[in-house]
């Protein structure tokens, strides 16, 4: 035992040894167990080991916390072969480390694969920009929205070429002309409208037609005796008809 004593705080005096593990007491020592004649210290061993312990029990808390992170970040890679092992070396934590920011560094530099924050950005951004509530729902609105993209493209394309636009003009400039056509044509049809009527005036226009709706009920109605009178179908065939009677 005393072999092992001595072996254990040979490794605690040891340069190796971290400068806050071995620490010798300070004050007397109560019977003090000696080797080769020197003391040899050992009152402190008990709480190094407990401290050891400790620590390697934390290394597997570690270890757990780390692999969580791993499948968080790079869920990707599949399970290491340590995950089995009862014991946790500090090796097999930085490595593990190491391989997660080469990992993040390497998504970092290529554009083409976007992290997982970055896509979960996008999804939200594209529910907020489109009002949709729920996963299932982005794909049926993506597909609407390409469907009515498509349709404004092709409309705004055949009004450029009818209205012999550049590609280039915005839709604001063919919005614009098309209300100018618009005047255009309302200015003209009104024109017609009171060549036909013989009135610049809007009051004889309301006039007249009141004066054909007084009118041409009576005259319909003189029509319709007339056909059935002199058994005829056609408004050609009244003059005739009349004539021959005479």
């Amino acid at each position: 035992v005393l072999k092992v004593l001595s072996h254990i705080d040979c490794i605690l005096r040891s340069p190796r040894a971290p400068p806050l593990i071995y620490r010798r007491s300070k004050g007397p020592v109560q019977n003090p167990i000696k080797e080769n004649g020197q003391e040899c210290g050992f009152e402190h061993l008990p709480l190094t080991i407990e401290m050891w312990a400790d620590q390697l029990m934390a290394l597997k808390d570690l270890h757990r916390s780390l692999r969580k992170l791993s499948l968080e970040l790079v869920p990707w890679h599949t399970a290491d072969p340590q995950d089995n092992r009862e014991s946790i070396r500090v090796e097999d934590l930085q490595f593990m480390v190491d391989a997660i920011l080469e990992d993040v560094e390497n998504q970092e530099k290529n554009s083409q694969t976007p992290s997982l924050p970055t896509l979960f950005a996008i999804v939200s951004h594209f529910q907020k920009l489109f009002d949709v509530n729920s996963l299932n729902g982005i794909y049926p609105r993506m597909n609407e929205v390409y469907t009515k993209l498509g349709e404004m493209t092709n409309a705004m394309r055949n009004l450029h070429e009818l209205l012999e636009l550049d590609s280039s003009a915005p839709p604001t400039v063919v919005v614009d002309i098309v209300g100018k056509l618009c005047d255009v044509i309302n200015e003209n049809v009104t024109e017609q409208v009171q060549q036909l009527l013989g009135t610049q005036d809007i009051h004889s226009i309301i006039n007249k037609l009141e004066e054909h709706e007084c009118f041409f009920p009576p005259f319909q109605a003189l029509i319709q005796d007339l056909l059935c009178l002199l058994e005829i179908s056609n408004l050609d065939d009244i003059l005739p008809t009349v004539r021959n009677l005479k």
